[in-house]
């Protein structure tokens, strides 16, 4: 899969795209799987239910923000694929999303194994796919963004809140 050029995304899910690893994008792919995953298992689990901040998520609506929007991208990357011109995309709402999704009964366990399996869900779309599909675009929010930027956002994605997490959550 090429590196989506700039002029294949909205130019805010550059930030994203400019954390995922150069080569090939499958490994990069496949190696944020298994480091993500691993950051959350080995957290204590006092940690799990901790925000820095009082208006911040707690740790394990962070995994689930990343697992949401991990849906939300894969689907655009689907609608871009399969050349659907006709459904509207509309921008996502991570705050409203957050709000709406109780994680407060869930284990850590259990929202890791929800993350593997989107994961799972999202390489087997990606591998389904040719070169050709990479360059296909969907239409969200006054830009056409390619499947491969989709991809890569959804890496990218990871690698953010993974850093974030690192920074602001355990790093005390």
């Amino acid at each position: 899969m090429h590196r989506p050029l700039a002029t294949e995304h909205n130019p805010y899910f550059g930030r994203y795209i400019d954390l995922v690893p150069e080569g090939d994008f499958m490994d990069a792919l496949n190696n944020n799987t298994a480091d993500t995953a691993q950051l959350y298992a080995e957290l204590l689990e006092e940690k799990h239910d901790y925000r820095y901040a009082d208006d911040k998520w707690t740790i394990k609506q962070v995994l689930m923000h990343v697992i949401d929007t991990e849906r939300v991208m894969s689907y655009r990357a689907l609608v871009a694929a399969r050349g659907d011109s006709q459904t509207i995309l509309n921008s996502m709402d991570e705050n409203q999303y957050a709000a709406n999704a109780d994680v407060s009964h869930r284990s850590m366990d259990d929202l890791i194994a929800e993350f593997i399996a989107v994961r799972t869900a999202t390489e087997m779309l990606l591998n389904s796919l040719t070169e050709q599909h990479y360059s296909l675009t969907s239409h969200v929010a006054g830009y056409d963004t390619s499947v491969s930027a989709w991809a890569h956002v959804i890496v990218g994605h990871a690698i953010h809140h993974n850093n974030v997490l690192l920074d602001r959550y355990l790093n005390e």
